[in-house]
């Protein structure tokens, strides 16, 4: 492979998810990059108003790369509307830099305009990554259509996470030679390290919560409508035994809502545990038997917390436009997957996750774990350098 360029990549905030993939890539690859952040949220306290929980993650996010804060100047700084990233800086420190080519995470904001138009008028190469699907929509009207080709047509390179991601780009023109496969990862060995003692940590929950010997479902995320917490609550009160149990993680608009739900209807079990940080996660996987993510919509680009469960053996089910199902959750194989606006169809996969057998369900946590196992860090850094390669053919 050719020497890889020294690249700068433009990222809206330290993720959870995308920290450990620069630390990982930096260790185990002689790729020259720095990442340029323009806000701070994650590695500062402050609230979400999804959660509705003021945090910071409880892991670094920072260490083990190079990456540099721009500042922002919004008023109202964020990722909810274009001008939540707001950065005059941005370029001045890009030319300050010198990179040979340009990695954009998304396209949406003022500053990332910016840096691609910077980019352009220096001839340096853009490198695309996103993770939008147009599972469960109807493809934008012809004038966005037509923006989105001559947008993507910019870029001489387009890493993609998965199948539906890569229909997405196919769709809007991205020939296939400028496709990539770089796939949403998580940190696995953080999570397979804290396995053991996640293990103690779940069983002592288990105990806490009253749910010793019952087969636990759990949701963990944000309360939100396109979750569909609600529905994945009225399916398990109008399936479930009194050996069921559902477990909520999170915190929310719909809060009122569920504990509302759930206080009507004492019988099946049903608990509510708060917000968990990013080092309490792995207990909470292991607390379940099945891990539920019913989101309907283009709202669920991908679903991370999937992999994460996955990583633990948990098997999973999900709604068919949850953006990663086609990678991940097989039905039969590595879990359930149901049509995201049938709620009686979402009762029966809870009420088939509920009576799988111990055995059965053991199968598919083997499967998830094996199923995951080919969307590591490993195989996204393997996907960037290809399309980074890429590069220095044309």
């Amino acid at each position: 492979m050719n020497p890889p360029v020294r690249l700068a990549i433009v990222l809206s905030h330290p993720v959870q998810y995308y920290s450990p993939w620069f630390r990982w890539l930096r260790a185990n690859t002689p790729l020259d990059f720095k990442v340029f952040y323009l806000w701070d949220f994650g590695v500062t306290r402050q609230r979400d108003p999804q959660f509705g929980a003021t945090f910071q993650w409880d892991v670094d996010l920072l260490d083990g790369y190079d990456s540099e804060f721009v500042p922002n100047v919004a008023r109202d700084p964020g990722t909810h509307h274009i001008r939540g990233l707001d950065n005059p800086e941005l370029t001045a420190r890009l030319a300050a830099w010198r990179p040979e080519a340009v990695l954009l995470f998304g396209y949406n904001w003022l500053s990332l305009q910016r840096a691609r138009l910077w980019a352009r008028r220096n001839r340096l190469p853009l490198v695309f990554r996103g993770d939008s699907h147009l599972l469960g929509r109807m493809g934008p009207g012809l004038l966005r259509r037509l923006m989105l080709w001559l947008l993507y047509r910019q870029f001489a390179a387009v890493t993609y996470v998965g199948a539906a991601n890569r229909e997405y780009f196919r769709a809007f023109g991205v020939p296939e030679r400028k496709l990539f496969f770089a796939p949403h990862a998580v940190d696995s060995d953080r999570f397979l390290a804290a396995a053991p003692a996640a293990r103690a940590q779940a069983a002592a929950l288990r105990t806490e919560l009253g749910l010793t010997g019952k087969r636990v479902l759990l949701f963990a995320g944000k309360f939100v409508a396109n979750k569909q917490p609600l529905e994945l609550l009225r399916a398990f009160l109008s399936v479930a035994g009194p050996d069921d149990a559902l477990v909520f993680v999170g915190d929310g608009a719909e809060k009122a809502a569920l504990t509302a739900l759930a206080a009507a209807h004492p019988d099946p079990c049903v608990r509510f545990l708060p917000f968990a940080n990013q080092t309490e996660m792995p207990a909470r996987y292991l607390l379940a038997d099945v891990f539920a993510l019913p989101s309907r919509g283009a709202y669920e680009t991908w679903g991370l917390a999937v992999n994460e469960a996955m990583h633990l053996g948990v098997p999973c089910l999900v709604s068919d436009l949850v953006g990663c199902q086609r990678d991940l959750v097989r039905p039969g194989e590595t879990g359930w997957v149901f049509p995201a606006n049938d709620l009686a169809a979402l009762a029966e996969a809870v009420h088939q996750a509920l009576i799988a057998s111990p055995g059965e369900l053991s199968r598919l946590g083997r499967n998830a774990l094996a199923r995951v196992s080919h969307y590591t860090y490993q195989q996204a850094g393997d996907g960037l350098m290809a399309a980074l390669a890429s590069l220095r053919r044309r």
